[in-house]
């Protein structure tokens, strides 16, 4: 009778593998945590700090050095992260050094309605709650606050921030009442009747090329109101 031997060898070859395999996971479960590393993705203005995100945990789980880390259930601890107000979302995960990191994407607010309520407008259009740790630099919303008014402001704040001139120079909205917003320059004294949000291309458009001339013929500081409101024109008023 002849031996298989390749079947022998196989047979080994798997048995070894399957006992490294075993020896590994048990080594694996007896890790435990050896510390924690959280790290903000992106903008640096910390409207969450390390320590918030730290007591939040701590409040749901206590002390996370030392506990083993077959006990960990990660996207449990992501939702965690994510029930603060500040958080758009959390990626958890451990090193291979034991080390619980946690990586954090925190929401950009783009607008400040300063109302009966204050808060901010975050990128996607949603109320967000003013932080504690930094306050943002963004266009101050004042004036009759509804549901559709703001709508209407997030959809110019959008176009607004797609502009590096408009971005850098547009430092408040005024709404007047649903369909009449103003808006509020940096260094010009005059105010922008905007109107509606319909043709916003067209209108900032026109406006753009109003300001080029103007500030070429050094008379931007003789207009008061400067109304956008109008079909494919800029209609001034003067001081």
């Amino acid at each position: 009778m002849r031996i298989n031997w390749n079947y022998i060898k196989t047979i080994a070859l798997l048995l070894v593998i399957s006992g490294l395999f075993a020896f590994s996971n048990e080594r694996s479960k007896k890790k435990t945590v050896k510390g924690l590393n959280i790290q903000f993705v992106g903008d640096q203005n910390l409207y969450i700090t390390e320590g918030m995100v730290n007591k939040l945990l701590i409040q749901n789980y206590g002390d996370l050095t030392n506990v083993p880390k077959e006990k960990l259930v990660l996207n449990t601890i992501e939702e965690v992260i994510e029930t603060n107000d500040m958080v758009k979302n959390a990626q958890v995960y451990l090193t291979v050094n034991g080390e619980l990191t946690s990586k954090i994407v925190q929401r950009r607010p783009i607008g400040r309605i300063e109302g009966n309520t204050k808060f901010y407008l975050d990128d996607e259009g949603k109320r967000m709650p003013l932080s504690m740790s930094h306050s943002a630099r963004v266009p101050i919303i004042t004036g009759k606050i509804t549901g559709q008014s703001l709508e209407d402001v997030y959809k110019i704040l959008e176009y607004i921030n797609t502009d590096d001139f408009l971005r850098k120079n547009v430092i408040g909205i005024h709404v007047e009442e649903e369909e009449k917003y103003q808006l509020k320059f940096r260094m010009e004294e005059f105010v922008v009747n905007l109107g509606g949000v319909d043709n916003l291309e067209e209108k900032f458009k026109n406006f753009k090329a109003f300001y080029a001339k103007a500030n070429k013929d050094k008379t931007l500081e003789d207009f008061a109101i400067v109304s956008l409101e109008f079909n494919n024109q800029v209609v001034c008023t003067k001081i």
